[in-house]
């Protein structure tokens, strides 16, 4: 592959450095209306630039004691984790809080400076619903597939799957399985390529593959591909760069992205760069992000492009992290 993509156009080519000081410069527009917009984003935001960072070989372009300060500077009193200081506890953020740390191996900084692994791990717990196997994504009570991942995520690099109802939430998300093959955020919800990353994502943590209707599943996956190279997240819809990473991961824990056209998915993502500030967007030509920066690259790594970290389908961090913490993996 290498050889291939040296022979692309400049603008095709990818453009590494731009993206490492696209990434370091978020932080530095506080006087932006746009930052301040967005803080509800903010843990996320710093999970996403990171492992862009990591899977483009670059770990060390944000400052390691500053992100753990901020980290734990998000920590409630309940043991979760909010967006950003004074922030309510969501397991969305409790998640990217955990998945930092794991990837700065500062794990043990819970135990020493926060308020302890188990307290993280009896927040979560406590959002399942022990009847149903859903987890909540707060204490408000929304409930869908999106925060039983996060949820499982969190028990699972923490060491405490014990903890919740790991069978009735398998059954939960196969009662969200639809006759397509896919997955919706509840039962009887429309399939969705990033509701089916979370589910496949959750069998796979739970070690319950074999409910998966691979290759069902795996047909619907394939046709996501439109003809400019590019995957959506449903039928009809456009293109975008976020599902080179929903689509595509799911498929490669499912063993089956031969059946998709590589070379023009990575066209498709080269496409979506501004080589010269960094960053990428969903589509070409249009303003960049760092969520779609982070999953363009996350999808080039599954891709095997050259130069880049090999990401973990399942995790979405690099292999290295999820190898450090579980032992190789297969």
């Amino acid at each position: 592959m290498a050889e291939s993509m040296k022979k692309l156009p400049d603008e095709l080519q990818f453009a590494t450095a731009a993206h490492v000081q696209y990434i370091q410069s978020l932080d530095t527009k506080r006087d932006e209306y746009e930052y301040w917009l967005t803080e509800h984003l903010r843990m996320n935001g710093l999970y996403w630039g990171l492992t862009a960072l990591h899977i483009l070989r670059h770990p060390e372009a944000l400052p390691r004691e500053e992100t753990i300060n901020f980290v734990l500077s998000c920590q409630q009193d309940n043991g979760g984790f909010g967006a950003a200081p004074g922030h309510d506890a969501h397991v969305h953020s409790t998640a990217s809080a955990v998945q930092i740390l794991a990837m700065i191996d500062a794990l043990d900084e819970l135990e020493t400076r926060g308020k302890g692994k188990a307290r993280v791990c009896e927040f979560v717990a406590g959002l399942q619903n022990r009847e149903t196997g859903i987890f909540a994504g707060d204490e408000w009570g929304e409930e869908d597939t999106r925060f039983l991942f996060c949820s499982l995520i969190v028990l699972s690099i923490l060491g405490r799957l014990d903890l919740s109802d790991t069978a009735k939430a398998a059954d939960y998300i196969v009662s969200c399985a639809n006759f397509d093959g896919g997955y919706g955020a509840h039962p009887g919800a429309e399939s969705h390529a990033a509701q089916i990353y979370t589910c496949v994502g959750s069998l796979s943590i739970l070690g319950r593959k074999e409910l998966i209707d691979e290759d069902r599943l795996s047909r619907w996956l394939s046709e996501r591909q439109i003809p400019g190279g590019g995957l959506n997240g449903r039928p009809e819809k456009k293109e975008d760069v976020c599902y080179s990473w929903w689509v595509l991961s799911s498929m490669e824990v499912l063993g089956k992205t031969r059946w998709i056209d590589r070379d023009a998915l990575i066209r498709f993502i080269l496409q979506c760069q501004d080589t010269e500030k960094g960053g990428i967007s969903d589509r070409p030509g249009n303003m960049v992000d760092v969520f779609h920066t982070v999953f363009g690259i996350t999808g080039l790594s599954l891709l095997g492009y050259p130069g880049l970290e090999e990401v973990d389908p399942v995790y979405c961090m690099p292999k290295a992290t999820i190898e450090r913490i579980f032992g190789p993996t297969s």
